[in-house]
């Protein structure tokens, strides 16, 4: 790294700003920052990252043609680029999620060569590469970016895969030739550093390097112990301190680094952490060992009073000290027979670690720390078979700590709900691709633990699902058909809160043949919506009704404290799919007539919506999608004249995104003003924007790209017919002002197209803060209709959950209503209460009748309203 920098200062030309950019890789990039902190640098960011420096990528670019008197022309420069920024997903319709992108790379293409590496002067890569994934840099769109007089110098490519990610580099370098040269105008490979090309270097063997100095130094010591090593023939011809530092001889360990088989062997041969302990052992702790555990070889020691007393031991953790000083660490896992031996071979563990302290000193050379989990029973084979039944949960995102608060604590709490069924304590796995994620998300629960899972690992996780009872994934729903398969193979139960897809249905028939049940749409939409109709219409149908109109209404809304801004709507994550919603098609029955609604007209058909439960609400609702699917679902397709579902918002919400599309912000093809070095300001995008929905020749706004003020965007917005009313154009303008739509602050480079630019304000204007609510409102009406002359029934249901705060940790309306759901029906799984078999959505009173009985018990509850007409 520093050869490599003292060259990118030299190369670096005066016109051009030395700009580094490394790829990230945790480990690797470590090391690489300590020695780029030793240069006087600046550190840059792109978009507008957190934590003190906002500068992006664009204003970078906008540095490179900086005159020369206003630059530091020996300042290194540098941006550390994460996988966010290096690819984009090929469906233009959809935002970067990191987890999808891992999962399935294919989805995405290459964006480095767009947005990052035509400002760098030198690029170090430190990625981890597949050839599954796209390339960082392709030789063709090098060859491209130098032709159009891209700076770079030159790039050190510390990864060594060779035509991997950095397709050009095709050879790696050596220690006594560290660089070599790729002319990407000739596409020709040579060594002389003064000729042309880009600088590669690309040494495979660098933690191998020591300066002159340090060999010599190191020659020197060794050279003291060369003769008795030479003339010795066993270990005990050697002096002490050389005897001690044999790690083999004759073929075998020595005696004093057995340790590293045993543990080698404890940590290779057992399989993952089970759920009930180490293996054949009933009692079973955790002990953590620190101190000079291998340069006094205290853990043979310990190891030898666990083995003698006849107990087992898995490693768990080992962290080596890197020097004589430093403490080394390790954590086993030992288990015993019985209660009693365990309690002896933690009595002998504790008289060795006090054994260091002599006449109430401690002596550092055995100085040794022991620390003593919780001591956990498991049934042994002898005795009646019962272990703890155990749920594991994929994905630790917001919707996880609700539902495993639920089933962590179901035993104590819901015992009694489910008559004839004793409920015993429940094991929660949370598995998550970072287990830091899992442990914060489950913080202070009892009974659950933390994993790290890669769900594309099928080995790892197909051994934790044979493990479980039942698996509860809250992954996306691209990732449920793979789960599934493995829950069918190992014949275990699933839930998820996604809808059933085409890849979900074709899986009933293999899931109904193995016995298994894979309850779908357990959440709140779908979910707890499909569990409030069909009580109604069971009922209305035991009684010989008829239903004559089916009406369902829902929204997840910013509670009336928190609705502050001049949409009365805020996102709890990426606002992108919510702005697609908006923007699909509609289908629904109304007095017997089908009535479809065209995505682009779908804001304009919103209607008042008001409930006389709740006269304080001023909404609207839009139709949702294709409401003739539930009917069939629910078997009124056939007797109901009237079936819609829609959506909720606050009043004048649709009048305003109607104005923001019909002004282009929810298009989602890429900008030709986005595609440029130079990015345009919020100000100039937007009236660009205006100016192409103009049908005169004169372009309007100010010479300096601004869009005039409030009164004069109103008017154009009138103008260009882009708004119906002046009240309406009025709202959007205070609405494009709040978002700073308006700002004379540049478009940052991620933004390629006016639905990312929508989305990138949104998400950061819209968001809610740490004090803020969020509110679900579901609310069904079902018209009832009897054939002996009964009046007509309405029948009303309502529920109205607010966010919660708990312990100081807030929970969001949203999560409880989605991830109580499916713990329930993960529960109901586990009791065996649901027979019906396949795929299967919670539309028989098996289980919604117990589920909305539980959900009540927890604070979830509807409103049951009946009038006759």
């Amino acid at each position: 790294m520093e050869m490599f920098l003292r060259v990118h200062k030299r190369y670096s030309s005066s016109y051009h700003m030395p700009l580094s950019m490394l790829t990230n890789f945790q480990n690797l990039l470590g090391c690489r920052i300590f020695f780029w902190k030793q240069l006087d640098h600046q550190k840059l960011y792109i978009g507008s990252q957190e934590p003190y420096l906002h500068i992006s990528i664009t204003m970078a670019a906008n540095w490179t043609h900086h005159s020369q008197a206003t630059r530091r022309i020996f300042q290194v420069y540098g941006c550390i680029v994460t996988c966010r920024d290096m690819v984009a997903p090929k469906d233009s319709t959809r935002s970067f999620d990191k987890v999808d992108y891992y999962a399935h790379p294919e989805h995405y293409y290459s964006v480095f060569h767009e947005r990052i590496a035509p400002y760098a002067s030198a690029i170090v890569n430190c990625m981890y590469w597949e050839k599954r994934f796209p390339r960082l840099l392709s030789t063709k769109q090098l060859q491209d970016l130098m032709k159009n007089g891209c700076p770079l110098v030159g790039v050190s490519d510390v990864t060594c895969d060779i035509g991997g990610s950095l397709e050009f580099v095709n050879r790696t370098t050596s220690i006594e030739k560290p660089f070599f040269r790729y002319d990407p105008f000739t596409d020709s490979y040579h060594d002389d550093m003064e000729g042309d090309g880009v600088i590669c270097l690309a040494v495979d063997i660098l933690p191998t390097e020591f300066s002159r100095e340090a060999s010599q130094h190191f020659g020197d010591i060794l050279s003291q112990f060369i003769s008795s090593l030479a003339s010795a023939k066993e270990l005990t011809d050697l002096p002490t301190h050389l005897r001690k530092a044999c790690i083999t001889h004759g073929g075998a360990l020595t005696s004093l680094y057995e340790y590293i088989s045993r543990m080698r062997k404890s940590s290779i041969d057992s399989p993952p952490t089970t759920i009930n302990g180490l293996s054949g052992k009933n009692y079973c702790t955790l002990v953590s060992l620190s101190g000079h555990l291998f340069d006094q070889f205290l853990i043979n020691e310990a190891l030898d009073i666990i083995e003698a007393a006849g107990g087992s031991f898995r490693l768990v953790r080992c962290e080596v000290g890197q020097s004589t000083h430093a403490m080394s660490y390790s954590e086993l896992e030992v288990g015993a027979d019985d209660a009693a031996l365990l309690d002896k071979i933690i009595d002998s563990l504790t008289s060795l670690a006090n054994s260091s302290i002599t006449d109430g000193a401690i002596r550092k050379d055995r100085e040794l720390s022991l620390k003593i989990g919780k001591v956990s029973a498991y049934a042994s084979e002898d005795s009646i078979p019962r272990k703890r039944p155990a749920v594991l949960i994929l994905g630790a995102g917001r919707v996880c700590r609700p539902a495993a608060e639920f089933l962590a604590s179901a035993g104590s709490s819901y015992g009694g709900i489910l008559s004839g069924q004793d409920i015993e304590e429940i094991q929660v796995l949370v598995a998550s691709l970072y287990k830091e994620d899992a442990e914060e998300t489950i913080e202070g629960i009892k009974n659950a633990t933390p994993i790290q899972l890669d769900v594309m690992d099928i080995e790892r996780l197909s051994d934790y699902v044979s493990q479980v009872e039942v698996v509860l994934s809250l992954l996306p729903p691209s990732f449920h058909a793979a789960i599934a398969n493995i829950c069918i193979k190992n014949k275990k139960n699933m839930v998820t809160a996604s809808y059933v897809d085409d890849s979900m249905s074709k899986l009933h028939d293999s899931a109904k043949d193995a016995g298994v049940t894979i309850l779908c749409e357990m959440g709140l939409d779908p979910g707890i919506d499909h569990m409030m109709a069909m009580k109604m219409i069971d009922q209305a149908h035991t009684r010989r009704g008829k239903v004559k109109a089916f009406t369902s209404y829902c929204g997840g809304l910013p509670s009336p404290s928190s609705a502050n801004n001049p949409l009365a709507y805020k996102f709890s994550w990426n606002p992108a799919g919510a702005i697609r919603a908006g923007r699909n098609s509609a289908t629904y029955k109304f007095l017997g007539e089908v009535v479809h609604v065209d995505g682009s007209s779908l804001y304009d058909s919103a209607k008042t919506f008001r409930l006389p439960e709740l006269p304080a609400f001023a909404l609207e609702c839009l139709p949702n999608r294709n409401s003739l699917t539930y009917g069939d679902l629910y078997g009124i397709s056939e007797e109901a004249s009237t079936i819609f579902r829609a959506t909720l918002r606050y009043e004048g919400f649709s009048e305003i995104m109607a104005t923001l599309a019909n002004i282009g912000f929810f298009d989602m093809e890429h900008h030709p003003l986005l595609k440029g070095s130079q990015q345009p300001t919020f100000g100039a995008f937007l009236n660009e924007l205006l100016n192409v929905n103009s049908c005169t020749e004169t372009r309007n706004g100010s010479s300096d790209g601004s869009v005039g003020n409030d009164e004069e965007l109103v008017g154009r917005l009138i103008m260009l017919g882009l708004c119906k009313e002046k009240a309406a154009a009025v709202k959007t303008v205070k609405t494009i002002r709040f978002l700073g739509l308006h700002d004379d602050v540049q478009v940052p480079a991620t933004c390629l197209s006016a639905f990312d630019v929508a989305c990138q304000r949104m998400e950061e204007r819209l968001a809610y803060t740490s004090k803020e609510q969020d509110m679900v409102l579901l609310h069904h009406e079902v018209e009832v209709e009897f054939p002996d002359g009964r009046p007509t029934e309405n029948h009303r249901a309502t529920l109205l959950e607010f966010g919660r705060t708990e312990d100081g940790k807030a929970t969001t309306a949203m999560a409880l209503t989605v991830g109580i759901p499916a713990a329930v029906g993960a529960l109901l799984l586990l009791q065996k209460r649901v027979q019906e078999k396949g795929v299967i959505r919670p539309l028989r009173s098996e289980v919604y009748i117990p589920a909305l009985e539980i959900l009540e018990a927890t604070g979830i509850t509807m409103l049951e309203k009946v009038e006759t007409a």
